[in-house]
This record gives structure tokens, C-alpha cells and sequence, in this order.
């Protein structure tokens, strides 16, 4: 898996770097974009893609083994755990989403935002290209 593409981690986001891995993992995991068996990136070529220090990386991946997402493969990469072969359902993965709806709504409201108009703000991101 090519480490640049792994997971995106915004530098500026007052969540800690190891935190934005673990969410962005397991939301890849849910969706079923990551499953049972995949290798995911060493710890030093993801810190070095990402450019930063790899124990922010080995504290992440060793938070997700501790979940049950990941597993240690002794002299080999880390893999997805076993029990992740397909995606979740869905009314799993909107539990996912909840807590940063539930964030943006709460920005859109001290903004004073229309609903209508924070609706089709939300929906132009979506149909924006990754």
C-alpha cells in the first residue's frame, strides 16, 4: 500500500496526529476499503511520508492492535485483523459519521447558517472529487 495515500493528516486540525490516524483507519476499515489480511504501511515508511515522527505512527498502530482493527505479524508488516473481511453495515458507519455532523452542526448554528444553505454546503463537499 503506497504510504502517501494511506491516510490524509491535517496538520492544522487541533486533533493530535495519532488520533487522525486511528479515525481515518477505521473509518477505511468500515467502509470495507481496508479488510481482513491487507497490509498497511511499516511505521517508517508511513512516518516518513508523512513526515513525522514514528512514534506518533507506532502509538496509533499499536492504539488500533489494542481495538482489534490491526494485527501484529512478528518480522512482517501489520495487517488488518482477521475479523474485518467485509465493510460494515451502514447504520454502523452513520454511527461513525455522527460525532462530526453533530460537531458541524453545532459550528453551523453558532454561525448562524441556514439550514438550507449548511445542507447544500455539506452536499457539495460530498460530490466534490477526493
Amino acid at each position: 500500500m503506497d504510504p502517501l495515500h494511506f491516510v490524509h493528516i491535517d496538520t492544522g486540525s487541533t486533533e493530535p496526529i495519532y488520533r487522525q490516524l486511528i479515525e481515518q483507519v477505521k473509518r477505511r476499515v468500515a467502509a470495507g476499503q481496508l479488510k481482513a489480511g491487507d497490509e498497511i504501511p511499516s511505521v517508517r515508511e508511513l512516518a516518513h511520508a508523512l513526515a513525522v515522527h514514528p512514534m506518533t505512527i507506532s502509538k496509533a498502530y499499536s492504539l488500533l492492535e489494542m481495538e482489534g482493527v490491526l494485527e501484529r505479524r512478528r518480522g512482517l508488516s501489520m495487517v488488518v485483523a482477521a475479523q474485518h473481511r467485509q465493510a460494515q453495515p451502514t447504520a454502523d458507519r452513520v454511527e461513525l459519521l455522527r460525532p462530526t455532523l453533530e460537531k458541524a452542526a453545532a459550528e453551523a448554528r453558532q454561525l448562524a447558517l441556514p439550514k438550507s444553505q449548511a445542507l447544500q454546503l455539506f452536499k457539495t463537499i460530498l460530490e466534490e472529487a477526493p
